[in-house]
């Protein structure tokens, strides 16, 4: 493949190779990239903002985790924190540092990701930064996004009694981080073997390739349900229960035989030799969404086979705990991601 250095385009002639082909869809976007800042107005909406860091070595791995994949995460990873207050993702900015290994076609395949996402969630890339890195690819994107005013969610209004809810499936992202550890230590140790992915679509897929749960946000204002708190799952089901729990001053029950866990995931539990429930709770990067409704919209709740009742808020004296399969009770314990 041909190799472009960076360098020949240099800053500015690089943000306009990498933004050339974007187009806005947002009204609320009144200038976008070419000037000195982005401008935004979201018509009397309130305005959500969120950012995340992600850095080589740390937050990903170049060695399986394919530069289309990881701009489509960068986006996906952020607009997650606007769906999990409630609101709608409309813009993005994007700042990116880059090591002389990087081509200006490695970094295309990586705006590839980038736009794929940015068409799939409706937003607009108004902005960002681009610099050298002597540390490897660090990438740090800041979403935002709008809300009907004092209709944001956040995680420290649940009340007593409150069901815990949870999309989708948790812990396959953690059994994907683990498949492809294992294949990168026999690469390491023997290049002629090839990586054994056969029938691991499914845990791999929820690792390099997460999707942002706008369905759910949507089902619940169709529904006419509004969360009494909520965040999304990025470092574990048990980190975000506590966080909840903590913010809003209550105790918590959590039901294992409700915790939704995929079968693709379960089977890939047992060969590794680890419990799926405490890769579910502890595991992360699910990019679920974990939040808690009033009692009385149980029966609306079930209409979606998205979503799982896992448990309830309780007395802060009660403490948080899990209830086993088998009946025990145990503390909950945050074993998830930790930044530092």
């Amino acid at each position: 493949m041909e190799r472009t250095e960076i360098e020949t385009l240099g800053e500015f002639g690089l943000i306009e190779h990498l933004t050339k082909n974007f187009e806005t869809k947002n009204a609320s976007t009144i200038q976008s990239v070419g000037d000195d800042a982005a401008v935004i107005d979201h018509f009397g909406k309130q305005t959500v903002i969120s950012t995340d860091l992600l850095v080589e070595g740390i937050h990903f791995d170049l060695m399986y985790m394919p530069l289309k994949h990881l701009g489509y995460k960068s986006v996906v990873v952020n607009v997650s924190d606007i769906y999990a207050m409630n609101a709608t993702p409309t813009q993005i900015t994007m700042s990116i540092a880059l090591s002389n290994k990087i081509s200006l076609e490695a970094i295309d395949e990586f705006y590839e990701g980038v736009y794929a996402a940015c068409e799939k969630y409706g937003v607009d890339l108004v902005g960002g930064d681009t610099t050298s890195s002597q540390k490897g690819f660090i990438i740090s994107v800041t979403a935002i996004g709008e809300v009907t005013p004092d209709k944001f969610v956040k995680r420290s209004t649940a009340q007593q009694g409150d069901l815990i809810c949870v999309s989708g499936f948790l812990g396959g992202a953690f059994l994907g981080l683990t498949l492809m550890e294992r294949e990168k230590r026999i690469y390491l140790e023997n290049p002629q073997i090839q990586p054994d992915l056969e029938g691991e679509d499914y845990i791999v897929g929820r690792l390099l390739k997460p999707e942002a749960r706008k369905d759910i946000v949507e089902f619940l204002a169709t529904n006419e349900i509004t969360p009494t708190s909520m965040m999304d799952v990025s470092d574990g089901l048990s980190s975000e229960v506590l966080h909840i729990s903590k913010q809003s001053n209550l105790g918590c029950r959590l039901y294992e035989e409700k915790i939704p866990i995929h079968p693709s995931a379960k089977q890939a539990a047992f060969k590794f030799g680890l419990d799926a429930t405490i890769c579910a709770l502890s595991g992360g990067e699910d990019y679920e969404l974990i939040f808690t409704v009033k009692q009385e919209d149980y029966d609306k709740i079930t209409l979606s086979e998205e979503i799982s009742v896992i448990g309830y808020m309780a007395e802060l004296e009660e403490g948080c705990k899990i209830i086993t399969k088998g009946g025990s009770t145990h503390n909950i314990e945050a074993q998830g991601w930790k930044a530092f």
